[in-house]
């Protein structure tokens, strides 16, 4: 969620222009076509939060706001040309305001990261109240204005928006959470499904909390990140020697270990109610950050939205890359730049229409860009309901097929916690300012492909496209012969071996990164076994036991096409994206001593399959 390096950390806006601390009053950038003012804007309990407005210099008549919150900063000037990602935009015209949240740069408080709502308490102060009355304030004070006010982000500036639906102010008239979270626990930047994100947590909470006025990098005294967060053994190590209380939110999560009031009260989508203000949801289908939670903004809208006001967008993009040219998945081209396509054809027209009132009104509850087939595609419901729900089983030959397998037979593996399987290609590098981070849900699996502890499962070629759109899951028939354990399921597409005729006169280097026989993940998903019952009371395994292991894929739409073949990666480390699991049972995995660290055989055996929802 960080800005630094990337296009989405604060949308394209604030991307565009140079970085750097504000200064009160005007900052004038010579020939800019906009101006620039800061004001400190007063909320409700006295705070002032820092607040930037760019108004376009040759505006002659009232027009809407586009308010953007975010706690990476606010723009230093106005830019000294209109940036590319702002041109739809800028030619339909708008006020952009951007702010800094509560706590951050040079807003008053403290900043908690807490996304707790308390819509019953009409004294509380939380991020819904700020962006009421901030909304109030800019209608009030920035004049000449429409009367309409929009709001939008990527990443925590989506959440900053869609928060704000919870209490909307009656001059908010269009929201899009880009990248948005829920759930704290569930999924997205801090765990998956209770299994602790521990690369990203480290670096992007630290960045947030070590320093109001900047946002710090965490220094690592090693080349490969792997060896660093391995050395430290438990995780408590980097809280107790590293971090010493600078970033209290990370000491949070090692204090609750389950899925408690801490987190189920921070879920701030169970304040929804009706769906009153046009909702534009966009997600990457390859967010390497936050893949579920604008998914989830949408389902808890549409359980009330009479009158269809919530849509649903998603493409073949790293976090944010639809503000960005995205020409390419990772290395597999698209043919076309789908981020140019998404805010020329989608973004600009929702906001033109809603707040300008011109234009016609998205006439879909779905679009999106169909990887695979690289088209972009509208649907009238989400997920499609001509999508059927069809098995894909694990052979224990290491086969993949539409035809359940005969027999039974189990396949297994050793998992050691002393030798994780990495995420990622090493060396690791630290999640930021460094790129490698970007585009890593899309990077070639052959990396792992025959290490010991990974089993891979694959199909015969296909002999006709495979169109999959909805939601994917996996259920593996699965035993540890520990008390505790994790499975990773990766599905991919297997691009063939003539895919893309190599250059015999490429560079050095060129031929381990051509795309011929490329292992493309689709979708990838962690489980942890001690919350296969319960998240809120953790139960130990039975070592040996086969049980089911359902896991959510999240979802897709993609087509594996003919002459492609599909597999199915399964292990039990994912490492340091993951933390590690002891592989014996202990109340707290974070505070786990170093012999609670042990080998186990994982077993994974018939009746293991992916449930992939094919249109016929």
């Amino acid at each position: 969620m960080r800005r630094l390096g990337l296009v989405c950390a604060a949308a394209a806006l604030v991307a565009a222009i140079p970085s750097g601390r504000a200064q009160i009053g005007p900052a004038p950038v010579a020939q800019s076509p906009f101006t620039y003012e800061e004001v400190m804007v007063p909320m409700r309990d006295g705070a002032r939060l820092q607040t930037v407005i760019i108004r376009p210099s040759s505006a002659s008549a009232a027009l809407p706001i586009l308010l953007q919150r975010t706690p990476y900063g606010v723009p230093g000037a106005a830019p000294a040309a209109v940036p590319s990602s702002w041109t739809a935009l800028a030619s339909d015209g708008y006020i952009f305001v951007f702010q800094s949240m509560r706590g951050r740069f040079k807003s008053d408080g403290v900043f908690t990261l807490s996304t707790a709502v308390h819509p019953n308490d009409p004294k509380a102060v939380d991020e819904a109240t700020d962006a009421y009355d901030t909304v109030d304030w800019l209608i009030r004070n920035v004049k000449p204005n429409n009367g309409k006010v929009g709001m939008w982000g990527v990443s925590y500036p989506g959440f900053a928006a869609a928060i704000a639906l919870t209490k909307p102010h009656p001059a908010l008239k269009a929201v899009s959470p880009q990248a948005a979270w829920n759930d704290y626990w569930q999924n997205d930047d801090l765990h998956r499904n209770g299994a602790l994100r521990l690369s990203y947590a480290t670096d992007w909470l630290y960045s947030l909390q070590a320093d109001k006025t900047q946002n710090k990098s965490v220094t690592y005294d090693t080349v490969d990140t792997y060896d660093w967060f391995l050395k430290q053994g438990p995780v408590e190590t980097i809280d107790r020697v590293h971090f010493k209380g600078a970033s209290p939110m990370f000491t949070a999560l090692l204090d609750h270990p389950n899925n408690d009031a801490f987190y189920t009260g921070q879920r701030w989508t169970d304040a929804l109610g009706k769906t009153t203000v046009p909702t534009l949801n966009v997600a990457g289908f390859w967010d390497q950050e936050d893949p579920l939670g604008s998914w989830k903004i949408y389902a808890r809208q549409q359980e009330n939205d009479p009158d269809r006001l919530s849509v649903m967008v998603a493409g073949p993009w790293a976090h944010g890359g639809w503000q960005g040219d995205t020409s390419m998945l990772g290395r597999v081209p698209l043919g076309g730049n789908s981020g140019a396509d998404f805010r020329d054809q989608i973004q600009a027209p929702f906001f033109r229409y809603w707040l300008h009132g011109k234009g016609a009104r998205p006439d879909y509850r779905a679009r999106m860009f169909e990887s695979g087939s690289n088209r972009w595609k509208s649907y009238p419901a989400w997920p499609p309901k001509e999508a059927q729900a069809t098995d894909l089983y694990l052979g224990a030959d290491g086969s993949l097929s539409f035809t359940a397998p005969r027999g039974e037979g189990c396949r297994d593996y050793v998992s050691d916690p002393a030798n994780p399987v990495p995420f990622r290609p090493r060396p690791i590098s630290p999640t930021y300012p460094r790129p490698e981070w970007r585009w890593w849900e899309a990077e070639d699996q052959r990396f792992v492909d025959h290490r010991p502890d990974v089993l891979s499962y694959v199909s015969a070629p296909l002999t006709s496209d495979v169109t999959v759109a909805g939601t994917v899951a996996a259920r593996l028939m699965a035993s540890t012969s520990g008390t505790d354990s994790d499975f990773v399921v990766k599905l991919i597409d297997v691009l063939p071996d003539d895919y893309a005729p190599f250059d015999a006169k490429a560079p050095l280097g060129a031929y381990p990164m051509q795309l011929n026989g490329y292992q493309l993940p689709i979708a990838m998903e962690v489980r942890r076994g001690k919350f296969l019952t319960s998240d809120t009371h953790p139960q130990p395994l039975v070592p040996g036991k086969v049980v089911p292991w359902d896991i959510s894929l999240r979802d897709h739409d993609h087509v594996f096409l003919k002459g492609h073949r599909i597999m199915v990666q399964v292990q039990s480390s994912w490492f340091p994206v993951i933390d590690r699991n002891p592989q014996t049972f202990v109340p707290n995995i974070a505070r786990a001593k170093a012999s609670d660290f042990v080998k186990a055989t994982q077993r994974v055996c018939a009746g293991s399959k992916i449930v992939l929802p094919v249109i016929r």
